[in-house]
């Protein structure tokens, strides 16, 4: 039988770090407390953390445009993809 993982919302991701950083508890004890995995509270602090650095020292504006910049070059790059297979497709068949 496939296992049945449980999914979280964002607002109670948001919410379990936040209770972690602030209160300084143990992820394993806030996990406990929540009836979350410790692992996965741990991946989430850790996800938090790093987006933090990423982000330590630029204004509010300045986030919002590096993630819809970040945004857009990912969907660029998977055109380019696209468009890269579409070529290869394109140059076998005028070979044959």
């Amino acid at each position: 039988m496939p296992e049945v993982r449980k999914r979280y919302d964002r607002e109670f991701r948001d919410g379990a770090v936040r209770i972690v950083e602030e209160t300084g508890k143990p992820i394993a004890q806030v996990a406990r407390d929540l009836g979350v995995n410790e692992g996965t509270l741990g991946n989430w602090v850790a996800r938090a953390r790093e987006a933090r650095e990423d982000t330590e020292g630029l204004s509010r504006g300045d986030v919002e445009e590096l993630k819809r910049l970040r945004a857009e070059n990912a969907e660029l790059r998977m055109e380019r993809d696209v468009l890269k297979r579409s070529v290869v497709l394109w140059v076998k068949e005028a070979t044959k």
